[in-house]
This record gives C-alpha cells, sequence and structure tokens, in this order.
C-alpha cells in the first residue's frame, strides 16, 4: 500500500486545523505556507474533506477552514479513506476471474484488515500528543 500526497497533506493539514482549533477558521493561504503545500493543490484536498464532512468551510473575508469535531473524533483511517478511496494492499477485487479459487486471497484481506485496524486506532489527537 502506498499513500499518496493527497493522503500525506490530508493528514499533516487536518493536524495543523486540529493544533488550532481556538483559531476558529483558518485561511487556504496560511495553511499551504506553513504546511508548504502548493495552493491550488492544498484547495483540491480540502474540497474533498469538506465534501467528506471532514472539515467545516467558511469563504469571504474571515473564511477558512476548521475541524467540524474535535481531534479525537478522527482516525487517520477517516482521513485516509476518503482520500485514498480505501486503504487496500493488493489490487485484487471480487472482481477477479480467480476470486473464489484464490489461495492467497484470504491472507490479503487479512492484511487490509491489519492495516484498517490500526490505522483506525490513531486519532489525531493521538498524533498531536507525540508531535505538539
Amino acid at each position: 500500500m502506498i499513500v499518496s500526497s493527497k493522503g500525506r497533506y490530508a493528514l499533516r493539514v487536518m493536524l495543523a486545523l486540529a493544533s488550532r482549533t481556538e483559531d476558529g477558521y483558518i485561511p487556504l493561504k496560511e495553511l499551504a505556507q506553513k504546511e508548504q503545500i502548493s495552493q491550488k493543490y492544498l484547495e483540491s484536498i480540502m474540497t474533498l474533506l469538506s465534501k467528506g464532512n471532514l472539515v467545516d468551510a467558511s469563504h469571504g473575508k474571515n473564511g477558512g477552514y476548521r475541524l467540524n469535531k474535535p481531534a479525537k473524533d478522527y482516525t487517520v483511517a477517516s482521513i485516509l479513506n476518503l482520500t485514498e478511496g480505501g486503504l487496500t494492499t493488493v489490487g485484487c477485487d471480487r472482481e477477479c476471474d480467480r476470486s473464489d479459487v484464490c489461495a492467497t486471497r484470504p491472507m490479503w484481506e487479512g492484511l487490509d484488515e491489519l492495516v484498517q485496524n490500526y490505522f483506525q486506532n490513531i486519532s489525531l489527537a493521538d498524533l498531536l500528543k507525540k508531535n505538539p
């Protein structure tokens, strides 16, 4: 499994927002500068996070982005599942002609479950504790 820059950047910006919940809405430009991410690329990520109801967006003079719930309520899995379209480790699926007879399929499904469970048990609050 390879996590794309979209997933990695989404985690970084979600942590940045989690560390500044008392500041209200944080402007996109400020987030982009702080995280050293292209503003245009970050805008597409923030649109995805907003449509996925992970952040609130406000437009206008004092606009920007903020978390819509406490950091403890966001898991790494929820963020990566949204930005990566899932956390599968191998590209095989039920559509495969051999899925019913594949001897390795249960192993890959077990690995997928381990990965999902691992990321499901790490919240933004956990990450903030390790890197304040």
